[in-house]
């Protein structure tokens, strides 16, 4: 196991290191910038790429010591968790088809795990990650919905479990882009390539790679748990191997009924996600692209605004917050904050410690879930979108 640093050195900065993210990758960096915003980590060591002179060139072009370099993840897991020095955290940011024999190696080093999402290939190595992590209990395990960070979902999270909405009765989820209306796989681009490849991305295309954000978000603020869907995937795309329009309905736990709409061929979208919650005394709606805003209808009254940071924003968004109201936060922000409350729980446990009962970020059990929606989903869509459980 890694040593993890001194009794003085408890609050200092956690060493960590990545798998993934060099050269030409686009989430690699979207990482490493979120873990410098608030100062928590120190980036010490790396396998940036299988490639050897890859993995050298990156690690070099980011200031990475040579011996802290490596082209070989099982490598690293083995040779940090021997260091006094050793990295205390691994960042994994390949495609999917890594995320599991990466994320058991370094647990079995003991070495906390944040993974980009989603978890696995599949559910059975889902599955397995988690009873791996059972019988490693001090390895921290976070997966990056990194939308979960955004101060706003946190005060819209904190409103439903007021029971300011009352009962919850609809959710609505959609995330769609239009980046893989043509055929962009066939000319070589590296992150279209990958994500229509069921080898490196598994049995879901669009619903894996955006249509797990939305679910993950709607339980998060919603706090429901998921019974069944009947789902609908499509290739639009002639040829493409994988789904790139996603149309599932959702039937909770309890009654409550929901949507889910995700697609890369929806033409003039960016990058649209947005999320609808409504109970019977009242309605929030949110959109990433303006994330600082939270509207809140209670029934019979005048739709009202919060902002982040501003009037009517509670704790839970306050904590997410770090400049006041009117100055933008945003996508990067939003992933730092899953960065820092990650390392708040790293650093109670250095000190022996749980971390504060307000620490809060995305898990092995979102993980799994994950993963069972987009198996669910690729099985009712096979089946004519017939229900099936989850």
């Amino acid at each position: 196991m890694a040593i993890t640093g001194t009794t003085e050195k408890s609050t200092g900065r956690i060493r960590y290191g990545m798998v993934g993210g060099g050269q030409g990758a686009f989430i690699g960096a979207v990482h490493r910038l979120a873990a410098r915003i608030d100062d928590h980590y120190d980036f010490v060591a790396g396998a940036l790429s299988a490639d050897p002179a890859k993995a050298k060139a990156s690690g070099q072009e980011l200031g990475l010591n040579a011996d802290r370099i490596y082209s070989d993840y099982a490598a690293m897991a083995k040779a940090e968790a021997k260091r006094a020095d050793g990295i205390e955290a691994v960042s994994i940011v390949t495609p999917n088809h890594m995320h599991f024999p990466v994320a058991k190696a370094f647990i079995e080093a003991g070495i906390h795990v944040i993974c980009d999402k989603p978890l696995s290939l599949n559910l059975k190595e889902a599955k397995q990650l988690e009873a791996l992590l059972k019988k490693n209990p001090k390895v921290i395990f976070a997966l990056t919905h990194n939308y979960s960070g955004y101060p706003m979902i946190r005060q819209a999270r904190a409103m439903v479990e007021a029971g300011e909405l009352g009962e919850i009765r609809l959710v609505q989820g959609e995330y769609p882009q239009d980046w893989l209306t043509t055929d962009l796989e066939k000319s070589g681009q590296k992150q279209a390539a990958w994500r229509t490849d069921p080898k490196r991305s598994g049995a879901g295309g669009c619903v894996g790679d955006i249509g797990t954000h939305t679910y993950q978000l709607a339980t998060f603020v919603s706090g429901l748990t998921l019974d069944e869907l009947a789902c609908d995937l499509t290739s639009f795309v002639k040829g493409r191997k994988l789904d790139d329009n996603v149309q599932a309905m959702l039937r909770f736990k309890g009654g409550a009924k929901g949507a889910i709409w995700a697609s890369q061929v929806a033409v003039g979208h960016e990058n649209g996600l947005k999320l609808r919650v409504y109970g019977t005394k009242g309605g929030i709606e949110w959109t990433q692209a303006d994330p600082n805003y939270l509207w809140f209808t209670p029934f019979g009254e005048q739709k009202r605004l919060i902002t982040r940071g501003g009037a009517g924003a509670g704790p839970a968004a306050a904590r997410m917050t770090r400049i006041p109201s009117g100055h933008p936060e945003g996508y990067l922000e939003g992933f730092a904050n899953i960065y820092s409350e990650v390392a708040h729980a790293i650093k109670a446990s250095r000190a022996g410690k749980k971390p504060p009962k307000d620490v809060s970020f995305p898990g092995i059990v979102d993980g799994v879930q994950g993963m069972a929606f987009i198996e669910a989903c690729v099985k009712s869509s096979a089946k004519n979108a017939r229900w099936v459980k989850v």
